[in-house]
């Protein structure tokens, strides 16, 4: 393997700048076509971070046409030069990253979780119920919507009664919607059939305690169900 000792990073954006450094080395020569590139773990080692924004960087190279992964063997150069148009880089490189949109998920819709279940109505509920099992309909049948899923998290976020609530939500869906990693690394991860059966048993326990009222249930499994999201993007 070739040794290149990257610069460690800090201040947000992590991700940018090692995908600028990596970008660099690999238009800089150091690199060729077919080289494969140190291991995640190193790199979070040379870098200084943990392993998120050392993903999305790798994963917005990929996106940009830069590298490719062989599962079990590691990732590779595929080009010098970054394939994709300049606009098109930049819109990837400057949408809210996919660690924010976490971030911000784990520490808000639990809170929005706790209100749900306060304050609920029969239609609410009814509502939630109905998402639920087109969700549980889709997962039977092998399948991960995307859109059933916000339309859970959305009508969750309904449920509360909170109009700020509501438009926060709406602007983290957005911010998925917008952010092209967020469907690269959601598609090698959630859309698995492992994760799959148990994204649908976390939401279905979820909406159960909100039928319920039962707040601190709620919370909990919300908490919970933010960290595993976490947990499945991160560090598989």
């Amino acid at each position: 393997m070739i040794n290149i000792s990257f610069n460690r990073v800090s201040s947000k954006k992590l991700y940018i700048q090692i995908y600028n450094q990596i970008l660099s080395e690999i238009e800089s020569g150091s690199f060729n076509i077919g080289d494969k590139l140190p291991a995640e773990r190193e790199l979070c080692e040379q870098f200084g971070v943990s392993r998120a924004p050392v993903r999305q960087a790798l994963s917005a190279l990929e996106l940009n046409g830069v590298i490719f992964s062989r599962q079990g063997e590691g990732i590779f150069v595929k080009n010098t030069h970054v394939t994709n148009g300049i606009s098109e880089s930049a819109i990837i490189l400057e949408s809210i990253s996919v660690e924010d949109i976490v971030e911000a998920r784990m520490n808000i819709e639990p809170i929005i979780t706790k209100y749900a279940a306060l304050r609920a109505t029969k239609e609410d509920i009814e509502d939630l119920r109905a998402t639920i099992q087109k969700m549980e309909e889709e997962t039977k049948a092998g399948q991960y919507v995307p859109e059933t899923d916000e339309a859970l998290h959305t009508g969750i976020a309904k449920a509360s009664h909170n109009d700020l609530f509501i438009k926060m939500m709406a602007a983290i869906s957005n911010a998925m919607k917008q952010q092209e990693m967020w469907k690269f690394i959601r598609d090698r991860t959630v859309t698995r059939p492992d994760y799959r059966d148990v994204n649908f048993a976390e939401h279905k326990m979820l909406i159960q305690a909100i039928e319920e009222h039962d707040e601190k249930t709620a919370v909990k499994l919300m908490t919970d169900h933010m960290q595993n999201l976490y947990d499945r993007y991160w560090k598989d």
